[in-house]
C-alpha cells in the first residue's frame, strides 16, 4: 500500500483535500493511505511515506523537506488543484511522482 503524506502549516487546512484524494482513490480502486500533518511533523511522519506533498502556502519549505528525504519524491501541490480541492488531480500527481 502506498503512503501519501500531505504537509501544511497546521495539518488541518489539507483535511478536506485528503478526503477528496481518498474518494478519488476509492473510485479508481487504488489502495493507498493518505494523511495530512503539520510541517513541523515532517521528519517524524515522512520516513515511511512513498511521496510527500507540500501545501502551496508553505512552498518555501520545499528545499527543507527535500533535504530531510533526499531519496523520496517531494513536491508542492498545484495551487489551483489545492484551492479547488481536486483530489483526483493531486492523486494523479502523487502517482506520477511515485513512478506509477
Amino acid at each position: 500500500m502506498k503512503k501519501i503524506i500531505l504537509l501544511c502549516n497546521q495539518g488541518m487546512s489539507t483535511s478536506a483535500l485528503v478526503q477528496k484524494i481518498r474518494e478519488a482513490a476509492k473510485n479508481e480502486s487504488y489502495v493507498c493511505d493518505v494523511n495530512a500533518y503539520a510541517i513541523g511533523m515532517a521528519e517524524e511522519v515522512g520516513g515511511d511515506a512513498d511521496v510527500l506533498l507540500i501545501g502551496p502556502q508553505i512552498r518555501y519549505k520545499l528545499r527543507e523537506v527535500k533535504g530531510l528525504f533526499p531519496d523520496k519524491p517531494v513536491e508542492v501541490i498545484d495551487s489551483a488543484a489545492y484551492g479547488m480541492l481536486r483530489g483526483k488531480e493531486v492523486l494523479d500527481t502523487a502517482k506520477k511522482l511515485m513512478g506509477e
